[in-house]
């Protein structure tokens, strides 16, 4: 299999790999039948594995004839054999619960207190700031808690474009950023107001608005919408 694999790799043009096309153009921009030659990874003896993986398209005509298709139908496919049935059938499960899947959620934003209040005991106690951003969808609902950097606030370590890389990423509607100073005071540093306002620009060509700037000290914090830190709109 593995010889096979290699001298077909050979043949083929480069720039028409399957594998390599997804990582440089992405796997939106690979047709059915590339998908599915990465997955069946090797044609049979006389074939290659796109020639399989067209043969396979054709036998079934249509994506959703393969959500029931069995392992028998698959198998009279020449070039699939019972392992690449038995693989094909598990990718099409997985690809059917990922699809029935929902976006985890982990409650729901009402207030800068209530995001204060869960994050204190998190972070209060830790000897270096930690910068947590929260991403919200339309609902204010939390989709996704993440630490973004650890260390001073300034703009050599945090960069706006890895907070809204993720914020694409999880195609969040809005963002609430939080951090702690370790020295307990949560009065906010010109770095923070800074950064802050720095985001809100971002946020606002991004289409992402940012909703707080949450700084946690001992047992107190300091929102920085409320305390009028934000740039006017």
């Amino acid at each position: 299999m593995i010889k096979e694999e290699k001298l077909f790799i050979r043949e083929m043009p480069e720039d028409c790999l399957p594998r390599e096309r997804l990582e440089v153009v992405g796997e939106k921009a690979l047709s059915n039948q590339e998908l599915l030659a990465i997955l069946l990874r090797t044609g049979s003896k006389n074939t290659n594995v796109m020639e399989v993986a067209s043969k396979f398209l054709n036998y079934f005509n249509h994506l959703y004839e393969l959500k029931n298709a069995t392992l028998t139908e698959m198998m009279k496919i020449k070039g699939i054999g019972r392992i690449k049935a038995i693989e094909l059938r598990a990718a099409i499960e997985f690809g059917y619960r990922i699809q029935q899947s929902t976006q985890l959620k982990l409650g729901k934003v009402s207030s800068s207190y209530q995001i204060a209040q869960n994050l204190m005991y998190e972070l209060q106690d830790f000897h270096q700031e930690h910068l947590v951003c929260l991403y919200l969808n339309t609902k204010n609902e939390v989709i996704k808690q993440e630490t973004v950097f650890k260390g001073s606030l300034n703009q050599s370590v945090a960069h706006p474009r890895e907070i809204f890389r993720s914020a694409v990423k999880y195609s969040a509607a809005r963002l609430i950023l939080a951090h702690n100073h370790p020295s307990g005071n949560p009065t906010p540093s010109e770095s923070d107001i800074h950064f802050t306002q720095r985001m809100q620009k971002c946020g606002k060509m991004m289409g992402i608005e940012v909703l707080d700037h949450i700084i946690i000290g001992e047992q107190v914090y300091i929102s920085m919408r409320e305390e009028n830190f934000f740039a006017a709109d």
